[in-house]
């Protein structure tokens, strides 16, 4: 994996893939930077049910200042389904936020993916910060999560060319992110 560095006046990060003797400290995180255990108890019940998800994680100074989680979705079109995977959550310490970190993960994480050999990420997120990564409205291409009330704010970024085509239906996550 390409090591990414963010580097900003007044912090440091690297990233590597997550191991083992991280989780309480990607839990701690995600309950501090998300204010709620939602989406600590999202990671550890993924990390049960969802062997394949890739882990990334930011340290810093010895600490974990950033986690990021890309797990399996599927495409489920009219006439069959297509693998495809979700990013989320993502969460950089509230302290260390605006300074690349965040910015350093997606971006060794849709290479990890790409090599990896994944076509789609998608990703319900901000609309001001995911274009930059080069994703876009999914909705355009017919692929939606839920009834259209996130149309506005759920997206996808092609991996390879036009690994999109041909794809429409509804993106279906894991049953663990249903109590999100």
């Amino acid at each position: 994996m390409r090591r990414y560095e963010a580097v900003s006046e007044r912090v440091e990060a690297s990233i590597r893939p997550e191991q083992a003797g991280d989780a309480a400290a990607v839990d701690t995180l995600l309950r501090r930077a998300f204010g709620r255990a939602a989406e600590a108890e999202l990671v550890a019940r993924l990390r049960r049910e969802a062997p394949g998800s890739l882990a990334l994680v930011a340290e810093r100074a010895g600490s974990i200042a950033g986690h990021i989680l890309f797990s399996a979705v599927t495409i489920e079109g009219r006439e069959r389904s297509w693998p495809a995977v979700g990013l989320g959550p993502m969460a950089v310490e509230p302290d260390d936020q605006r300074r690349g970190i965040g910015s350093a993960l997606v971006r060794a994480g849709l290479d990890a993916c790409a090599a990896r050999g994944e076509g789609l990420v998608f990703v319900l997120g901000h609309p001001d910060y995911y274009p930059r990564f080069g994703f876009r409205l999914a909705a355009r291409l017919g692929l939606r999560y839920g009834d259209g009330v996130f149309d506005g704010v759920f997206f996808l970024a092609e991996l390879r060319p036009d690994a999109a085509a041909g794809r429409m239906g509804q993106v279906r996550y894991h049953p663990a992110f249903e109590g999100v």
